[in-house]
């Protein structure tokens, strides 16, 4: 099993990482800003839950399939960007609720564009796959010390990404009672899902 002093490390190592501002983060803000604070959670817990899909994913070896496949990772990478700039383009001209609290479905779905999100990002699959390894014991049960690192790992982020949800809420409820900065409001957030899907497309 894995030693006090490499799990300390390791958990240092993921902390430091997991309070890092990121594009995680931001997808998160953008969300809060625009449906409020149990949006926000609830995009929170669908990111978290994708993160653990690459987790197991990567405990599996099929994450190593995008590590060594340009033509895997260009799709799965384009797949998600194209659906960031999609919910990005979505939250731009979606009629505005009449100053009602959206219905259950509608919010719900923040918690499937989460999972979505979050899955169709290969470079978490590649984090897992680069970071997580180098704190596993070979001559243990490695799928079980994969899956430990990497669930933990998924908490610490989502639980940074909480934090800001839990923040931003009041501001979302303060920006719809006043409808000039609630429309600027969804313009910034819908720019800020275009422009996350636009910086996971540029970047290499």
């Amino acid at each position: 099993m894995i030693d006090a002093k490499t799990f300390s490390i390791f958990f240092l190592a993921a902390l430091t990482l997991a309070v890092m501002p990121g594009p995680g983060m931001l997808y998160v803000l953008a969300r809060t800003l625009r449906g409020g604070k149990r949006e926000g959670i609830l995009s929170t817990l669908g990111t978290g839950l994708g993160g653990l899909v690459h987790t197991i994913a990567a405990a599996l070896g099929i994450s190593a399939l995008l590590a060594t496949s340009a033509l895997a990772f260009s799709l799965v990478k384009w797949l998600g960007a194209l659906y960031l700039i999609y919910l990005g383009i979505r939250t731009l001209i979606e009629r505005q609720h009449g100053g009602q609290t959206p219905t259950a479905p509608v919010k719900n779905s923040a918690f499937r564009q989460g999972i979505v999100t979050e899955v169709l990002n290969p470079k978490t699959a590649i984090f897992f796959l680069a970071f997580i390894p180098q704190f596993v014991t070979p001559n243990a049960n490695v799928f079980f010390q994969f899956v430990l690192l990497g669930s933990i790992s998924t908490l610490l982020n989502s639980s940074s990404d909480l934090l800001v949800a839990l923040t931003a809420g009041p501001l979302s409820n303060l920006l719809k009672r006043n409808k000039r900065l609630e429309h600027a409001q969804r313009y910034v957030s819908g720019g800020t899902l275009i422009g996350l899907g636009l910086y996971v497309i540029a970047e290499k």
